[in-house]
Order: C-alpha cells, then structure tokens, then sequence
C-alpha cells in the first residue's frame, strides 16, 4: 500500500530542506572567509616565496578549526622543547634524579644521572654536593655515557656561545664558565680564573682547550661553555669538596639507590622560558637512566616515539632535545598533538607557568597589550630563516585554543613573521 504525501507537509519539508541548506552554506561561507584570510596573511606580501603552516585546535569542541599544511614537515627550532617538556613530565619523578649511588663502608661508588642543575649558576642545587661532602671517599664513574659532546647537525662554530654547552653525563656548573668583568675579573669555578686572558678578540675560547679571553672593555657577565673531560669533572669535583675524587672504569655489583635533588619543575621553566638548551638536553640524558644503564638522548627519543607518542599522526625526524640541530623535522599537526596531551594531563595553573607569556615582540616577563589580558602562552622557535610558535591561546570568552605556527625559509626579519602570527592569534582571541 502506498502512502500519499500531503501537498503542503510536502511543501514545508523542502522549504525547510532549502532554508537549512543555505544556513549552512552561510556557516561554511563565513569559515573559509575566515580561514582564507588567515591563509592570505601567512603567505602574502614579502612572505608569499616561503614556507608556512598553521593548526589550530579548540579545546572545547574537541575539533581543528583551521588546518593549513599541518601534515607538512618543518625545522622546529625550539619547538622541540614542547616534546623535551612532555617526555620529562611523562617520564621523571617531580623531583630530578641527580645521582646513582652505592654505599660501601666509608666509600661511595656514584654515577651521572645527566641532572644539569648540580652547581648550575642559576638553579645552584646542592643536593649532591652536601650528600657527597659526607663521605669520606668517593669514587665516580664517568663511563655510562654514549653522547658525543654536540649533538648531531649542531653548528660547530658555536662551540664557544653560551646556548651551546657540551653534553654529558655529570654536568657540573651548566659546563659553563661564568666570568664578570667589573672594577675586577671575577670567574666561577674559580679554578679556570688563571686560563682566563683579556684580549680585544671576538673569540670568547680557544676550539679544542680550556684557554677563555676576555675583551678587557666589557663590563658584564658572561657565560662561556668549557671543553669537558673525565679528568676535569673528577679535578672540579675534588675543588669544590676538597677531597680527592677518584674516577674509576669498573663500578661494584650491589643495591645502587638514587639521590633526588630539586623539583624537576624548577628545570622544566628554565628551559622553557629561558629556551635553556642545555638543560633541554640533559632532560633527554636523564630520562634514559630511568630506563637504561646507559645515557642516551636517541634511546629516550626512541622510547617515547615508541609508547607515549606512538599515536602521533606524523612521526617526526627527532634527533636532539634542544632544537639545535637542522635534521629536527616536526609538522603542525604533531606539535597540536603533544600540547593536547599537556593539556590534558596538567592543571591548566600549572601548565601556563611552564609556558613562556608572548606577544608581538616575542617572549615577554609582563603583559603589556592594550585592552586584552594575557592570552598568548606559547614557545617560541628560531634558527637562520625559521621562526615557529606553538602553545596556547585564551581567549576573550575563556575559551582555550591549541595552535602550532611553523614558519620556515623566509628571507625577511623574524619580527615581520612575529607580527602576522600575532595579527592571527589576536583574530583568534576575539572571535572564539
């Protein structure tokens, strides 16, 4: 039997089929609107012959609402720290391992955990230097370590510039050399104050030796990292215990225990909001003596691709903690990823301390712009002709966004590419 449609339900039902079809078409017609404009100010003008890609997340609907070449690879830079913060967050106790011992009698035996803050000039733990001074003799092993001193892709030239400290497995004092130059030469540790010379030079350390100049007009501070060896962490050591330190090859069977120094957050907004990277590549070195015997930055990159990030919808070419190297390749979507797992595995008071306040400038201490409150916490990327911000935004109603901005090989002054991804984020806090 069939059914015979009323005339008019017939004609109501299309008039409303038509009516909800152009509703929809006006959405969809205000959303391109909108993400083409975005699309325009990414590649318009003096940006039009590089390489951009944005993502932008809402939290609240739990849907991308904009997507422009989010599945492409970038030069992360410092973006890499974002992951270097999650693998930490997932993988370290809240406070930093900072020494494996054994107690043998008098003797401790101790090995590097890769904890950057031992004497560090700014985070200044003493944990293990009180622990040590206990003892009356201390043997290290220095051996567990497979790092080079650089990581792969660093520039060599850097070699004597305060972002490019070597790596290894018992840091001490950042392997910085910190030298003030006021109405006296002040050098800490004082033991490298008689290879310091004053010298009107752009070099700040000789390549291959501990031999530092010093332009005798400066009257600042600065930090210069020193070459690192077996012998002159086991000769610092034994300076700043004044106790003979012997460095050994083999270490003893036994109940080895862990000696845990200060919050691992205390590293973690340094690094961040420093874009610290030395520490971010002693994080990497550390996570791995939670899982191996050995420190190693490409097992605790493996690790992590292979279960916490496995979910990842373009694995990266991973290869370092800090972003330094150039062989870094991250796309858009990934870094949307991590910050959705920080997200949701952080109370959002302590997320947005770990993540540095930007605005058009870049990193910023205050809050400065006209009419809004702080929205932008976000971390920044640069190297030679990229420049990335990836974080959050909150916006005017409350709301959060997750956004990741890659910007690689353009030939115009970073400040330029700052201020065409404010000019979007600043769109973005107003309209959601």
């Amino acid at each position: 039997m069939k059914y015979m449609i009323n005339p008019i339900t017939y004609f109501l039902f299309n008039f409303l089929k038509i009516i909800g079809l152009c509703f929809l078409f006006i959405l969809t017609g205000c959303g391109s609107s909108r993400l083409g404009k975005f699309e325009k100010t990414l590649n318009e003008g003096s940006l039009q012959n590089s390489f951009h890609g944005m993502v932008v997340f809402d939290t609240e609907t739990q849907k991308t609402i904009y997507n422009s070449r989010g599945d492409s690879y970038f030069t992360p830079a410092s973006n890499v720290k974002i992951f270097t913060l999650f693998t930490g967050i997932s993988r370290l106790p809240q406070r930093m391992p900072a020494l494996q011992y054994l107690e043998k009698g008098d003797t401790v035996f101790i090995k590097g955990t890769g904890d950057p803050s031992f004497l560090h000039p700014v985070l200044m733990d003493s944990t293990a230097l009180h622990f040590l001074s206990s003892h009356k003799e201390i043997k290290v092993y220095l051996q567990n370590s497979k790092e080079d001193r650089y990581g792969p892709g660093w520039a060599w030239e850097d070699f004597d510039t305060y972002f490019s400290p070597e790596k290894g497995p018992l840091p001490l004092y950042g392997n910085v050399l910190t030298v003030s130059k006021g109405d006296s030469l002040q050098v800490y540790p004082e033991v490298f104050k008689d290879s310091v010379r004053l010298l009107p030079n752009g070099v700040r350390r000789s390549e291959f030796k501990n031999e530092f100049y010093l332009n005798p007009k400066r009257k600042d501070t600065i930090s210069i990292p020193y070459r690192t060896s077996e012998g002159l962490t086991q000769k610092l050591l034994s300076d700043v215990l004044q106790k003979e330190v012997v460095s050994i090859r083999e270490y003893p069977e036994g109940d080895w225990k862990t000696l845990y120094g200060i919050e691992t957050d205390t590293i973690y907004k340094l690094m961040m909001l420093d874009s610290d990277n030395f520490l971010a590549e002693q994080l990497l070195m550390t996570v791995s003596s939670t899982t191996s015997d050995t420190l190693s930055t490409s097992k605790s990159i493996r690790y992590m691709l292979d279960n916490d990030l496995k979910d990842l919808k373009q694995p990266p070419r991973w290869v370092d903690g800090s972003g330094l190297s150039r062989y870094n390749l991250f796309t858009p979507e990934s870094m949307v990823q991590v910050l959705q797992k920080l997200y949701r595995e952080l109370p959002e008071e302590r997320l947005f301390t770990l993540f540095p306040l930007w605005d058009a400038s870049g990193t910023i201490e205050e809050w400065s712009y006209p009419n809004t409150s702080p929205f932008i916490y976000a971390k920044s990327g640069s190297l030679g002709n990229n420049y990335n911000l990836s974080g959050y935004v909150k916006t005017k109603s409350g709301k959060i966004l997750i956004f990741s901005s890659m910007n690689n090989h353009f030939r115009v002054p970073s400040s330029e590419v700052r201020s065409k991804i404010f000019e979007i984020l600043l769109q973005l806090y107003h309209r959601h």
